[in-house]
């Protein structure tokens, strides 16, 4: 008689090919089923043995993500349109989709701009989204349920603001069961990063100290000639200013003929200004300020 150990490997044995036969004559399922299998057996002396109850799901939705641009350089002002595309590879639907999308620093999204469509294999179909949010550059699109062999394709706009040449131009997107999508923008800084503006004043300084008070009033349609030969008139306060100035070293000169009865006045404060010409240093995207204080000429009287 065989002993109990003996018997009880002769039923693991049993048990062991009963579950190898039942798996092996199970047909693949392409919906996605869950497949429950126990196995029963007995031998010699020893009651039935019921095994454990073990399920499997046959088929999963397999999503594939992929990120695109309309073009792969922009700079401050520029308009990108980006696109996504959620395909579902599988047969087996994939419900409750959710895609996050962050944009690079400086990229600001456009939310009226979101359109959305479902490629078939035989046709392609406008949808509405269920829902899109924005938080910080966080974008997240939700979708009910992606069907296999359907695509979700996802076009929406965002602005290029100056912040985005601080920022690496890289974004990245993903469903939680896709890959993970990317899209590298290369931000050009453009021409209006590298260029400043001036401004400045022309006003009487009564108290020679460069900078207008209260009762120094500014002189109006005064002429400053830039070293780039650009003319500029000041407005009824004295005001004047230039934007868009290439940046570097800048020089500035007031045309003393365009204020007729005056002269540079004399600055006891800042030896430079006690001259019609001004030097500045502009830095790109910067802001300078030339102030001209003039004063009356007194004509000496003659005994």
């Amino acid at each position: 008689m065989k002993s109990l150990n003996q018997r009880l490997e002769s039923v693991v044995q049993l048990l062991t090919f009963i579950w190898t036969a039942a798996i092996a004559s199970t047909p693949f399922l392409a919906l996605a089923t869950d497949i429950s299998n126990s196995a029963t057996a007995g031998g010699d002396n020893l009651s039935s043995q019921t095994s454990n109850s073990v399920v499997v799901t046959a088929g999963q939705a397999t999503l594939e993500l992929i990120k695109t641009g309309d073009r792969a350089a922009a700079e401050p002002g520029d308009t990108v349109v980006y696109r996504l595309s959620l395909k579902n590879t599988g047969t087996v639907p994939a419900t409750t989709v959710v895609i996050t999308d962050t944009l690079p620093y400086g990229i600001r999204f456009l939310a009226n701009s979101v359109q959305a469509s479902v490629t078939t294999t035989t046709a392609t179909t406008t949808v509405n989204l269920t829902s899109v949010t924005s938080s910080n550059r966080t974008i997240t699109f939700n979708y009910p349920t992606l069907n296999g062999k359907e695509s979700l394709n996802i076009v929406y706009a965002a602005v290029v603001t100056p912040d985005a040449v601080r920022g690496t131009g890289r974004n990245q997107a993903q469903e939680t069961r896709s890959n993970i999508a990317s899209h590298l923008l290369k931000i050009r800084p453009g021409i209006l990063s590298d260029c400043g503006t001036i401004i400045g004043r022309v006003f009487v300084d009564k108290n020679h100290d460069g900078e207008q008070q209260a009762g120094e009033p500014g002189i109006p349609n005064a002429v400053i000639f830039m070293d780039d030969g650009n003319r500029i008139v000041t407005d009824a306060n004295g005001v004047f200013s230039l934007a868009n100035v290439l940046s570097g070293d800048r020089t500035s000169t007031l045309d003393l003929t365009s204020v007729p009865g005056y002269q540079i006045a004399k600055n006891t404060v800042f030896i430079e200004r006690n001259s019609q010409s001004r030097l500045a240093r502009l830095e790109p995207g910067g802001l300078v300020r030339m102030n001209f204080g003039v004063e009356p000429i007194v004509e000496e009287v003659k005994p």
